[in-house]
């Protein structure tokens, strides 16, 4: 019999932007595992470049336990938020040291998987494919949304997040040279299904949370406003939102007769969703993948953290449903890496 194996195909992912309602991306590396599935290629956009970046390293399954066990405020505690900075409320510098100093912090081209985080480049428009120096420094500049975390300098330009020009980058794992291509796109239910969110401070249902939340804005109030009451009041009331942001899906009421007044998070977010969601289809339509995986997380807000494994069932539950469409592409390529499951 031939020995297909020798005819293998370069397979990739292409894992696409979404914030939160990326650790889906858990999932879908997870159960393709299973499948006997292993990417020779991967590349990222925003939270996928962060996904992609943990297996790479070889620490996924950390990442995946300490994401669960974060809270929002601890989530909010990484993201560094902060009144002085320009170009976003949040530097995501604590985030980021915190990669390096237990994920390590390789240059890309001495990676053994081929990998590229797709930025912006905030000057001219372009989508920048990061492909060499460290590790975490291309990350950073793929995840750089827009008016939350800051940019990232780039030469005599900025950096922001790679979901403004190419939220899956199937392109770009194409132009690496895979020749099945698995794209993850986490917005495909977005617009239309999203909550309203408002300003007003995000209700606790337990004292010691609430108290953990204010210890926390406290020492980031002093580390960042130097004790300027002003600021603080500033301060608490972005914090007010953001945890409004990442809880409403859960807090509002399903028989709201009116929507609220959106709040500054709630309108970014919104925007950044629609924005997401059509430059997906259009992207998709002219550069197909393979095979397409859509994770149902149209309820999960863009910050809402807290959701991390429910988020991870439904990536896995997202391979599953396209099981037929895996097995033909793979069949079809005469590549034998993929596994018929049993039941």
């Amino acid at each position: 019999m031939e020995d297909l194996s020798l005819g293998n195909k370069k397979i990739a992912l292409a894992l696409g932007s979404g914030s939160a309602r990326g650790m889906a991306h858990i999932g879908v590396i997870q159960r393709l595992q299973e499948l006997g599935i292993q990417p020779d290629i991967i590349c990222g956009t925003s939270i996928g470049s962060v996904i992609a970046g943990c297996y790479l390293t070889g620490k996924l399954e950390h990442f995946t336990d300490w994401i669960q066990s974060l809270s929002t405020t601890q989530v909010l505690h990484y993201m560094s938020v902060s009144l002085t900075v320009t170009g976003g409320v949040a530097h995501a510098t604590r985030l980021i040291e915190f990669f390096e100093n237990e994920y390590g912090n390789p240059d890309i081209e001495t990676l053994t998987t081929p990998f590229a985080a797709v930025a912006t480049d905030l000057m001219r428009g372009r989508e920048v494919w990061l492909q060499r120096g460290p590790l975490w420094d291309a990350v950073r500049a793929s995840m750089a949304i827009p008016g939350i975390l800051t940019p990232v300098a780039f030469g005599n330009s900025w950096l922001v997040d790679g979901g403004l020009v190419n939220p899956v980058p199937v392109s770009v794992c194409r132009a690496l040279g895979a020749d099945i291509i698995i794209g993850v796109d986490l917005n495909s239910d977005l617009v239309g299904r999203q909550k309203v969110v408002t300003d007003a401070k995000a209700p606790t249902n337990e004292e010691s949370i609430e108290e953990e939340e204010s210890e926390d804005e406290e020492l980031i109030v002093n580390e960042d406003s130097e004790d300027d009451p002003s600021l603080s009041a500033a301060f608490s009331r972005f914090t007010s939102s953001i945890k409004e942001a990442a809880n409403s899906f859960r807090n509002t009421s399903e028989t709201q007769k009116q929507p609220e007044p959106p709040g500054t998070v709630g309108v970014m977010m919104s925007a950044i969703n629609i924005m997401q969601d059509r430059i997906t289809r259009s992207r998709l339509a002219g550069e197909p993948a393979d095979i397409m995986l859509w994770p149902r997380l149209g309820h999960i807000g863009l910050l809402e953290f807290s959701s991390a494994a429910e988020a991870i069932i439904e990536g896995r539950n997202a391979v599953d449903r396209m099981l037929p469409a895996i097995r033909h592409a793979f069949k079809s390529e005469g590549d034998d890496r993929f596994i018929e499951p049993h039941y």
